[in-house]
């Protein structure tokens, strides 16, 4: 089943132009030239029930856009949104029941109450019954263990805490869909790496539909089946993160460590009959070890082996795969 489908999905914006020059704040508060923007321009993107998918690309690329888009909150120029079948912007009310929204810099919760009075207030909002609120609470908690903090209030939780709140709150009407929007901005490496958990298990337990935007390379590496790159509202690329490494062809690095010295030098290309696109050469020489850059899709790693076994007994090896960040700089 298809859970959001965008066709064609163009937004533009009409702004002042701005002046230049003396006083062009004000000049350009007065001005009545303007110019029209395009923030994204004919999106299509498809995901299917079940899928987690990273949706990525530079500031100013569209992503918190096609965001609101997807969520209803803005109206597309052009195009069209279908959440479960359904358009938000037609049919607003029930597609809210079918998606839960995580803004990691806007929080949903009530700052100055305790973190269960946002929970009855957003029970109330979404008409749920007091029993159908406590079944739904259970099943959180057992994936995002809520109680420890559930009497304090939340301008005094921890910021790995009123994550875990507001994920909570997002899926308390039981959404088949959830977006989340940099979900893990500003927190250190345990509370990214608890809401990364969480978050797997509610994409692989619960079987939610989940559309992940973050600038956090990390995040996509570990959650995301599927990647979705988008730069200046257009779409870059829609795939897996294999295919993704292979189209942009950044090398992967084979560092061994020789039993003894090597004649080996920075540089130096092995295995002469290969063709250059299957080049094997070495970047790097510190002792005994040593790291060649080859591209795994036309040299295998037995065969870099092979070839630097030529050159002296090897005692270790380790594979290090290109850095992500350094695949989506390069595809910008």
């Amino acid at each position: 089943m298809t859970m959001l489908q965008a066709t064609g999905l163009t937004k533009t914006f009409v702004t002042t132009v701005p002046k230049e020059g003396k006083l062009k704040a004000v000049r350009t508060l007065f001005s009545r030239e303007r110019k029209t923007v395009t923030a994204v321009k004919s999106l299509d993107m498809r995901v299917k029930e079940g899928e987690f998918v990273g949706f990525i690309g530079p500031n100013g690329a569209g992503k918190s856009t096609t965001i609101k888009m997807l969520c209803g909150i803005l109206h597309p120029s052009a195009g069209e949104v279908k959440i479960a079948g359904l358009s938000p912007q037609r049919d607003r009310r029930r597609v809210a029941r079918r998606i839960g929204v995580v803004f990691g810099q806007r929080s949903q919760l009530w700052w100055d109450l305790p973190l269960k009075d946002s929970f009855d207030i957003l029970a109330a909002m979404f008409r749920l019954g007091a029993q159908e609120k406590e079944r739904q609470l259970a099943k959180l908690e057992e994936v995002l263990q809520l109680r420890d903090f559930w009497d304090t209030p939340v301008r005094r939780l921890s910021l790995g805490q009123r994550m875990r709140g507001d994920l909570a709150a997002a899926l308390l009407h039981d959404p088949a869909l959830l977006v989340l929007d940099e979900p893990t901005i500003g927190m250190d490496a345990t509370a990214k790496r608890q809401i990364r958990d969480h978050l797997k298990l509610l994409n692989a337990e619960f079987g939610k539909t989940v559309l992940l935007t973050t600038h956090d390379m990390d995040d996509i590496e570990t959650l995301c089946e599927r990647v979705i790159v988008i730069s200046r509202g257009e779409m870059l690329y829609d795939g897996g993160l294999a295919k993704l490494r292979e189209r942009i062809g950044l090398p992967t690095t084979v560092r061994v460590t020789f039993a003894a010295e090597t004649r080996l030098a920075p540089g130096m290309r092995i295995g002469g009959s290969l063709s250059a696109a299957s080049e094997v050469r070495v970047v790097d020489i510190q002792g005994r070890e040593v790291a060649v850059g080859c591209n795994r899709a036309q040299v295998g790693v037995m065969e870099v082996l092979r070839l630097l076994s030529e050159w002296g007994d090897i005692a270790d090896v380790h594979v290090e795969e290109p850095d992500f960040e350094d695949i989506v700089s390069r595809i910008y």
